[in-house]
């Protein structure tokens, strides 16, 4: 069960309940499933009782009690626990199956994986100030509101709605994309660095990591094209999974398949416990929920971060992907290339959105 269908069950839950008469709200159109927060507990987590209990005329807990039988009778659902004042925490049966679907789910879709309908004919006029860093910012949200079905249009004066701080200099020296990074990055009370930092090819600039990452997927699909297999979605193998260890300079080569000529940074694989869920998860699946609250708040920097996140999860997942040694192209192998390709769809669609490039060697 993808993220997706998981808020189609929630939605139907609550459908259901007012079929029946045990709410008397409105249907909402849609319902927001996250990662439980502290606290929670499960897989997924979501706050529609918290968000129907006034409207409903009854406290969050009763609510969360109306819900709860109808979602925990669902197919792929393997538990529902109430916490706090009456978040919904929800276990699925299978992590693994999860992941699958999750991998499908954004390869199905491709780049526009997230794109939504909360602003679907909306018009956002943006005034901006003429300063670089608001024609920067602008310029990424009205690429984001179109994302969420929305429409952005892009003005000067005043009353100004979007004034980030400005920047200190022209970042031009930077080039365009470390430039737009450095300007797009921080938040918009934040003032930006304009500083040759956003050029270092190493594991303290965010910039360099989050490209380095999609590059390195684009290298992996070549190479495993050279081995004779493609990605297929399916059952990760939990002793080949890794956590996230610490980044180290070192080359890219890791045994006798081929590899790029680059030296870059890479992670040091540690093997989870086979109940961990895959660090890759919470990330890819927030990223629908970081498109939507970027394109509402009009905060390109939001998914900036996010992309950080992204890149952050993927890189100790990376060395593993490939057959090493002796091994020979297995399911698990196609799988875990599915999930880093899925990984770097998330990545090029992000950069795009904030008018960077992806590269395919770095």
């Amino acid at each position: 069960m993808t993220p997706v269908e998981l808020s189609r069950t929630v939605l139907h839950a609550v459908r259901c309940a007012v079929e029946d008469g045990e709410l008397s709200v409105t249907v909402p159109e849609r319902v927001v499933v996250t990662e439980p927060g502290p606290g929670g507990c499960g897989d997924f987590a979501t706050n529609v009782a918290l968000q129907l209990a006034r409207p409903a005329g009854q406290p969050p807990l009763r609510v969360a009690e109306i819900l709860l039988p109808r979602i925990a009778g669902a197919d792929g659902i393997r538990d529902v626990v109430v916490t706090g004042p009456g978040f919904l925490n929800i276990s699925l049966e299978s992590a693994a199956d999860l992941v699958t679907g999750l991998v499908r789910e954004i390869r199905d879709r491709g780049a526009a994986y997230g794109y939504g309908d909360a602003l679907a004919g909306q018009v956002v006029v943006l005034r901006v100030p003429y300063e670089v860093r608001a024609e920067v910012v602008a310029d990424a949200v009205v690429r984001i509101v179109a994302t969420q079905g929305g429409r952005a249009t892009v003005e000067h004066g005043e009353p100004v709605n979007l004034r980030p701080v400005p920047a200190p200099e022209d970042p031009a020296p930077l080039g365009p994309d470390a430039s737009r990074w450095a300007l797009l990055h921080p938040a918009p009370h934040d003032r930006p660095r304009i500083t040759a930092d956003h050029l270092v090819q190493r594991e303290s600039n965010p910039l360099f990591r989050v490209r380095y990452a999609h590059a390195r997927i684009r290298s992996l699909s070549r190479n495993a094209a050279r081995l004779g297999f493609t990605a297929e979605p399916g059952p990760l193998h939990a002793e080949q999974q890794l956590d996230r260890g610490p980044l180290r300079a070192e080359p890219l080569d890791r045994g006798p398949t081929p590899t790029e000529p680059v030296h870059a940074v890479m992670a040091t694989p540690r093997t989870i416990h086979p109940h961990t869920p895959h660090p890759l998860l919470p990330p890819l699946t927030n990223h629908p929920r970081i498109l939507t609250a970027a394109a509402t708040h009009r905060a390109p920097d939001r998914l900036a971060r996010h992309l950080v996140d992204v890149a952050d999860a993927a890189l100790p997942f990376l060395p593993c992907v490939l057959p090493r040694g002796e091994e020979k192209p297995s399911a698990a192998h196609r799988a875990r290339l599915a999930l880093a390709e899925a990984a770097g769809t998330v990545l090029a669609g992000g950069l795009s959105l904030l008018g960077i490039d992806a590269p395919e060697h770095l």
